[in-house]
């Protein structure tokens, strides 16, 4: 397909489903199983997308929604939606554009983008490149001296915001990556080749910007072989340079260091949750790791009332794993969530067309996000309310 074709597919993509079919289309297969795929039998990455399914509009009727206003806000400060692109690492494997395409995107449309520990841009490259309101994902690395560095880097460029990312003690297993070969990072083997030479247009693509690198961790010490042992080989690749040893004392202790607006993504349950706003985290992100990790997990909307009710208003409490409509969205908000992030949603886009895809996902999200809002009644996103909503027996 010529570029030109494709961008004219990526203009006729009317859901973030299309743009799913879109990057399926384009990239091998071992690379969109890596970001669509999940842990184990992947029921936890279906139940986030039923947890939506299962709650129901009761939509107030004959209100003036002629004008709306889908603006939300987050540290103070107003973004246009009641929305963030959360980290995705290893998005350069799909575009090598991707990373950039992302922060622009989402600066064109004034919401929030995290980069991701591992994603293949640097934290200075995308502070230079594409200016908004950046956050930084760290993972805890084992090796601490890089840890505190990136952190480092994190503030020295700029960045608004440090999100610690605490549901990967280890990496999960994910089946689809080893039946493709595919681990990060990349290694060309006699498996995956020719699922490789099959996309020849991406290959071309990679092959003349060269492979990406994730740069956040050039430099970083790999972990001891002991520290690996329990994994017995069968874990992700995802995973095994981070310390399954960072608890709520270390985690302390990057809130003693970092000076800004300090995130934690990754909660699950409400007595993990009021221990946070304890220690001075600034905003908390109901989330299982979009099922990426831990299989057999809640689905995160249904955990989300068990940690607003521990939280009781005392920061705010954000949610994310099966957004793919802006109904969803809209639907978290009404269960008293205060944004989402957007993870595959958005992460479609980017790999399927760089920034014309990623444009084109929240072009989606936000036209149904606002019809969401007319068809409802709504007339400001913070208008959602319980009550417009009854969960499916």
């Amino acid at each position: 397909m010529s570029e030109r074709l494709r961008a004219n597919a990526i203009r006729r993509a009317y859901t973030i489903e299309d743009l799913r079919q879109a990057a399926k289309n384009t990239l091998p297969k071992g690379v969109f199983d890596f970001y669509d795929g999940a842990a184990e039998d992947e029921d936890t990455l279906k139940n986030n997308a039923l947890a939506f399914k299962k709650q129901l509009w009761r939509p107030h009727v004959l209100r003036d929604v002629s004008k709306v206003d889908p603006s939300g806000e987050v540290f103070g400060s107003k973004i246009g939606l009641p929305l963030a692109i959360g980290p995705t690492g290893g998005a350069g494997f799909g575009h090598p554009l991707a990373d950039l395409a992302l922060a622009k995107a989402a600066a064109q449309f004034n919401i929030p983008y995290c980069l991701s520990t591992s994603a293949t841009t640097s934290i200075e490259r995308l502070a230079e490149h594409a200016p908004g309101r950046l956050w930084f994902q760290a993972y805890v690395l084992s090796d601490q001296v890089h840890f505190w560095k990136l952190q480092e880097r994190a503030l020295s460029a700029g960045y608004e915001a440090l999100m610690i990312t605490v549901d990967l003690a280890v990496g999960g297993k994910r089946v689809k990556d080893h039946h493709n070969h595919f681990s990060l990072p990349f290694r060309f083997s006699d498996r995956n080749l020719i699922d490789m030479l099959s996309r020849p247009r991406w290959l071309f693509r990679m092959m003349r910007h060269g492979f990406p690198v994730m740069e956040n961790l050039v430099g970083a010490n790999a972990p001891k072989a002991s520290a690996m042992k329990s994994l017995s080989g069968l874990g992700s690749s995802v995973g095994k340079n981070y310390d399954p040893s960072f608890d709520f004392d270390r985690l302390k202790e990057v809130r003693e260091r970092w000076p800004k607006k300090l995130i934690v993504k990754g909660v699950q349950r409400g007595d993990d949750a009021a221990k946070l706003v304890e220690l001075g985290v600034d905003l908390i992100v109901v989330s299982n790791h979009g099922g990426r990790q831990l299989d057999g997990a809640q689905a995160s909307l249904e955990v989300l009332p068990e940690v607003l009710a521990s939280v009781a208003g005392r920061v705010p409490v954000w949610v994310d794993g099966g957004i793919r409509h802006g109904g969803d969205m809209a639907k978290a908000l009404s269960l008293g969530a205060s944004g989402v992030l957007s993870g595959r949603a958005t992460l479609y886009g980017a790999v399927a067309a760089a920034h014309e895809g990623a444009h084109q996902a929240l072009s989606i999200l936000s036209d149904e996000f606002l019809r969401t809002m007319q068809l409802c009644g709504v007339c400001r996103a913070k208008e959602f309310q319980r009550d417009l909503l009854q969960k499916q027996i």
